[in-house]
């Protein structure tokens, strides 16, 4: 190989590489800053193919994507000096490419140690102004949006990344403070339950005094329709019988005689003491002269 073809090739390589090192993409998912001696040129690159001088320019390619970060367990105190361990994680991304590359010289890292303290000192603060009561309950949600406001707005400012949201995964009792808790919630459903039943024993005593005094008023007014319908029937009775005696007086007093020897002989052993000339025996008298 002459001299001259090994020139040309060495010429094309270097042309090559120079094309390569002057050439650069950044993609629609990506934040890139371009530096030229270390200093800022373009503090913002926009997605697309784009040219730099070879060997003095340098691109630093962040990604641009929304990002989790888990936050190390930790152990806070409530208003009322309940401890509880939280678990959480942060949603966040690059928002000022400028700014979070001066704050961190687009170390992830040290972005990923400053967020966390941030979180863990924000999370401590809204902990330490709730009771245990408030933390796992309605004001939870409200906590997490004025965390995830106030984390945002001093990642802004000091690193340049936009904090979405912050979640706490789980929240836990330490095991002396849950046997405690767990007593506690067992004696309160204890009274709770007691109460129940004294008022329930409460509501059955009036529906039983209520339902007595329904039986007594129902049995006094049976009772009452009861004599007024024999005292109707007494009354038709004797009716009956005086229009009887009125159409037939011999036979109405036989008839009542008759009356008053099977009410009298209702038993064989029935004795009855009587003088013969008795007018209890007046029929039976008459019976046997006639015969």
């Amino acid at each position: 190989m002459s001299n001259r073809l090994i020139s040309i090739v060495i010429v094309l390589g270097l042309a090559f590489i120079v094309g390569v090192q002057s050439l650069y993409i950044v993609n629609e998912r990506e934040r890139a800053v371009l530096l030229r001696f270390g200093e800022i040129v373009d503090p913002d690159v926009e997605p697309g193919l784009h040219v730099k001088i070879p060997f003095i320019d340098k691109v630093r390619v962040f990604d641009g994507r929304l990002m989790a970060l888990e936050v190390p367990q930790a152990r806070f105190l409530t208003l009322e000096q309940k401890a509880v361990i939280v678990d959480a994680y942060i949603k966040w991304r690059i928002e000022d490419v400028q700014k979070f590359y001066k704050a961190t010289n687009g170390d992830l890292f040290r972005v990923k140690q400053l967020l966390t303290a941030r979180t863990d000192s924000s999370l401590r603060n809204s902990f330490g102004g709730l009771t245990l009561h408030e933390v796992v309950s309605g004001r939870r949600e409200e906590m997490m949006q004025n965390i995830s406001e106030s984390l945002n707005k001093v990642a802004m400012e000091e690193l340049g990344v936009a904090v979405r949201d912050v979640r706490v995964k789980k929240i836990d009792l330490p095991e002396d403070v849950s046997d405690s808790v767990f007593q506690r919630m067992a004696s309160a459903r204890e009274k709770e339950a007691q109460e129940y039943r004294s008022k329930g024993k409460e509501m059955g005593k009036g529906v039983r005094a209520n339902a007595d005094r329904e039986r007594r008023v129902i049995l006094a007014d049976a009772y009452r329709k009861a004599e007024i319908l024999r005292g109707e029937g007494d009354a038709q009775s004797a009716a009956i019988y005086a229009k009887a005696y009125q159409q037939d007086p011999e036979f109405y007093s036989f008839y009542r005689s008759l009356q008053a020897y099977k009410e009298s002989f209702n038993s064989p052993s029935d004795v009855l003491l009587l003088e013969p000339d008795s007018d209890f025996f007046k029929f039976l008298n008459k019976s046997s002269g006639n015969k």
